[in-house]
């Protein structure tokens, strides 16, 4: 009997928690936070890039000092991943009167990339506060293209990627920060990911593997390998759980809950196995 994969599903009232993540069970939303640090009025950036090696994220402050472009490369772990990913974004000033310092802090660890921007005013009689803003990789680092924070050739015309591109892309005036628990986040479709330039942009996959059994890629950005684990309930269905700890500046924690399969009652959950790296983790289940 082969094991059949569960694909997620919505709340038939109030849908995904997060449409980022079919998956996520609490915590913050989207695929980015931003929030000023009331201490030094500089900007803590989160940006979930689940399967990133450290070593090949790149932050580049734009020549006009007004962006900074963030890249960085996800592997194919395992021969049967559909293909390796390559994310890109950039978070941009959204005035006239500051310039981003040269002085910016990256932290990269479990499928998250945080930053931390400080900027200097250029133009000393503008206001104490400015916003910054986030969106797809820019064409050139000229502020319209940075802010713009949608994409068509990546919404493909959902108006819920239009909405939460917008969202997430700027911060209201007297807002110090996203908000995370954006209700604009909760729905019933799953959001591609806006920042994949390269390779599969949703948050999980499934194989049919020969002989029965199945592969899964599940995306947990921000959850420890040794924060995940697998059970097996009495009506045979798998459930991957991981809990992401608060970092850094992060608003909070972040649990999964992922039920991605049925296989037949009684069967050894222990043969079940995961690798979980950089806020990844792949499970294989093997026939009965």
């Amino acid at each position: 009997m082969p094991i059949t994969p569960m694909a997620p599903a919505p709340h038939p009232r109030d849908g995904y928690y997060t449409m980022n993540n079919p998956y996520q069970a609490n915590g913050p939303k989207g695929f980015t936070e931003f929030k000023y640090l009331e201490d030094t009025h500089d900007l803590f950036v989160r940006l979930d890039f689940p399967g990133v090696k450290k070593e090949s994220v790149i932050t580049l402050l734009q020549p006009s000092k007004k962006a900074v472009t963030v890249t960085g490369d996800a592997p194919k772990e395992s021969k049967n991943d559909a293909s390796h990913r390559k994310y890109g974004t950039s978070i941009g000033l959204l005035c006239d009167c500051c310039e981003i310092s040269n002085n910016i802090q990256s932290f990269v660890e479990d499928g998250v990339v945080r930053l931390i921007l400080s900027k200097k005013k250029i133009y000393l009689h503008a206001p104490t506060f400015c916003s910054f803003g986030g969106a797809r990789m820019p064409t050139d680092d000229a502020p319209a293209n940075i802010i713009c924070g949608y994409n068509p050739a990546v919404a493909d015309g959902n108006p819920y990627v239009n909405l939460g591109a917008h969202l997430r892309g700027l911060i209201p005036k007297g807002r110090r920060g996203t908000d995370p628990a954006d209700p604009a986040f909760t729905g019933p479709v799953i959001l591609p990911h806006p920042s994949v330039l390269e390779g599969p942009m949703m948050p999980y996959e499934a194989k049919q593997l020969s002989k029965g059994g199945l592969y899964l890629r599940v995306d947990m950005p921000g959850v420890p390998s040794e924060r995940f684990m697998v059970a097996v309930d009495g009506d045979g269905v798998v459930t991957i759980m991981g809990r992401a700890p608060a970092t850094m500046h992060d608003t909070s924690g972040r649990t999964y809950v992922a039920k991605v399969a049925n296989v037949p009652r009684g069967y050894d959950g222990g043969r079940i196995k995961l690798v979980p790296k950089h806020g990844v983790v792949r499970v294989t289940i093997p026939p009965n």
